[in-house]
């Protein structure tokens, strides 16, 4: 399903929780928050935990041997770092044992309408992660709050020019998260070429199953555990 549509997907809670990527990034969290965030990812197998890079190493060793992965942010959330930077981080997180980069484009060559830049930036990123030897997927954050309808449209193509796997929403830093209106005007732009990741103020199944329908197939979410509970019966 990495960049399939879902808004005709029979839910089950296993199969939400197959693309929920599950998500604590507060600056404040502590070793044994995001151990429990592991925990939890193995007990309902979300997809991937989700969280900053200090923790991959982490994660990487409490998930050992789960279908679990871990996604490391890189660049966030503002995504204003040199691409060399950029490049940095997320190769030392793949060392530490991260399958996913979620890394945030370049807002201000967004708004400076400099989309070469944005594209270079990302490339830059995708093609650092295809030199290891497994298959390490990266995601494109828009922050899309901050954008108009024509800049998202724009950025979207410049991350696929990229290469990258899936584009992104949000931060869930940024002045507002993902909207329907949002996601669907990614996966038209980018249509299968590439995944959409929904992010930032999805909290129950309604506003989960809403993302999917307009054409999610992956979700950035701290609220799992509730978004999968909504679904019955369940084998949790």
């Amino acid at each position: 399903m990495e960049h399939g549509v879902t808004s005709k997907v029979s839910w089950t809670p296993e199969r939400a929780a197959s693309i929920i990527d599950h998500t604590l990034l507060r600056p404040n969290a502590t070793d044994q928050e995001i151990l429990k965030l592991c925990d939890e990812a193995i007990r309902y197998r979300f997809c991937t935990v989700t969280v900053n890079p200090f923790y991959v190493r982490l994660c990487a060793d409490r998930l050992r041997g789960s279908p679990s992965g871990v996604c490391s942010v890189v660049s966030f959330p503002f995504g204003l770092s040199p691409t060399e930077v950029k490049v940095r981080e997320a190769r030392r997180a793949i060392d530490d044992g991260a399958s996913e980069i979620d890394m945030v484009l370049n807002i201000g060559a967004e708004k400076s309408h400099d989309f070469a830049l944005v594209t270079e930036d990302a490339a830059a990123v995708v093609q650092a992660a295809k030199r290891y030897g497994r298959r390490i997927l990266v995601k494109a954050i828009l922050e899309t709050c901050y954008l108009t309808d024509d800049e998202k449209e724009r950025a979207c193509e410049a991350a696929v020019s990229a290469g990258v796997d899936f584009v992104k929403t949000s931060t869930g830093f940024g002045t507002a998260g993902a909207t329907v209106q949002d996601v669907s005007l990614m996966r038209r732009v980018v249509g299968s070429r590439a995944g959409v990741k929904a992010a930032g103020g999805i909290r129950d199944t309604a506003s989960f199953l809403a993302m999917t329908q307009a054409g999610a197939n992956r979700i950035g979410t701290s609220h799992g555990i509730d978004i999968v509970n909504g679904f019955a019966p369940s084998t949790f």
